[in-house]
């Protein structure tokens, strides 16, 4: 018994597309609406599937096209910013496949592909305004005057979500958590061992990988204190950004090298890095939350997409299997608020790393081979998120 025959899915990234799959998976017809002309097709920056998100995709037999879509990271280096070195290098949870690094909109295209591909309808420049609702259904209300009727509404439409505001106009708006993001590519590659590297400098953070085409992959978590939006970042100059990173990681290394050989044609200004505070209410009547809209950890957690994917899984086993809305939606949120809290806080830590000033990296690249010795393994650093599986045939109970 499914709660609902037909959804409006308000947002075509990354988990609208998901979830339009994901509940025609459990019967139920789904219509995507994106607010923008257009797809985002090579449009992004990079994200992190990781074997939970790889596990998710696959439930939708979507795991070959993700893994074929993106690059294979099979474990990380934590380098010393000194001399350059690795102070400890370790692969994935044991038993688990790599993680992939995927292009946000190759990601994007394959997902809408497979839309299509199963007859799943994505509408665009169809940007939400108002909703109404009522016993038998609920009526969209879009910027173009059009509107669209169905039996429930679905917000995948990211951390700045309008649904989430309808649910619950008191909900909280995203908050920044004190960095800066960036990244570019060029210059050779030093490692072959295909392992993303990370380097906590005395001022910045740096990440760092070489791609299959042999030049060096990065990113950059710069410390920020003002919070500035994607387009009032993008509207400083890169050379300007450039200038300030290279000063920034003046003293570090790799990081040194790797900015002499960045290009402004080889940049990309990512923005503030965000969160989502805890959402008090992820559903309401007929609507209800997914993705972003309703958890946002930040990237630091190399798991927003995955849990995505996780979510909207979730929600259409949910519809599959309880009577009615209320309490498919309750039952949603009870096995959904949980985890997402849990690799929130872990993302928060991290950031708080990222974002420490110079005492602190000296104080942690002390400890760090004593801590990767002992509680930093990647079983226990991982295993409890990388691991986590859905079992799609197991029915909903409770």
């Amino acid at each position: 018994m499914t709660a609902a025959r037909t959804a409006l899915v308000i947002g075509g990234g990354i988990a609208g597309p998901v979830t339009a799959l994901a509940l025609r998976r459990a019967g139920i017809e789904a219509t995507v609406f994106e607010a923008y002309a257009d797809t985002a097709e090579g449009v992004g920056g990079i994200l992190m599937v990781a074997p939970n998100g790889l596990a998710a995709f696959d439930v939708l037999g979507l795991a070959d096209a993700v893994n074929a879509a993106g690059q294979l990271m099979p474990g990380m280096a934590i380098v010393d910013a000194g001399t350059g070195q690795d102070m400890m290098a370790f692969g994935g949870v044991p038993g688990l496949p790599p993680s992939r690094v995927v292009w946000r909109g190759d990601l994007h295209r394959l997902l809408h592909e497979a839309a299509t591909a199963q007859g799943i309808r994505v509408e665009y420049g169809r940007r939400l305004v108002s909703v109404d609702e009522s016993p038998y259904g609920v009526t969209a209300h879009f910027a173009d005057g059009s509107s669209a009727s169905a039996d429930l509404l679905i917000g995948a439409d990211g951390i700045r979500s309008t649904v989430r505001g309808l649910i619950d106009p008191a909900a909280p708006g995203p908050r920044y958590v004190g960095l800066q993001s960036f990244a570019g590519y060029g210059g050779p590659g030093a490692d072959s061992d295909g392992l993303m590297r990370f380097a906590q400098g005395k001022r910045s953070f740096l990440g760092y990988w070489t791609q299959p085409d042999g030049q060096v992959g990065w990113f950059s978590n710069m410390p920020y204190e003002q919070p500035l939006t994607l387009a009032q970042a993008r509207a400083v100059p890169a050379a300007t950004w450039l200038a300030r990173l290279r000063d920034l990681h003046a003293d570090d290394l790799p990081a040194r090298e790797l900015l002499r050989h960045a290009t402004e044609d080889s940049f990309f200004v990512f923005g503030p890095s965000e969160i989502m505070p805890s959402v008090p209410r992820w559903y309401r009547d007929r609507m209800v939350l997914v993705g972003d809209s309703a958890h946002a950890p930040s990237s630091s957690s190399g798991q927003g997409a995955s849990l995505a994917v996780e979510s909207a899984l979730h929600l259409a086993r949910c519809l599959r299997d309880r009577p009615d809305l209320p309490s498919a939606f309750a039952a949603y949120e009870r096995l959904r608020r949980p985890r997402v809290a849990r690799v929130a806080a872990f993302a928060e830590r991290q950031n708080n790393r990222k974002a420490a000033g110079p005492v602190g990296q000296v104080v942690f690249r002390a400890i760090a081979p004593l801590m990767m010795r002992t509680v930093l393994t990647p079983k226990r650093m991982f295993g409890w998120m990388h691991g986590y599986r859905i079992d799609w045939d197991a029915p909903v109970t409770g």
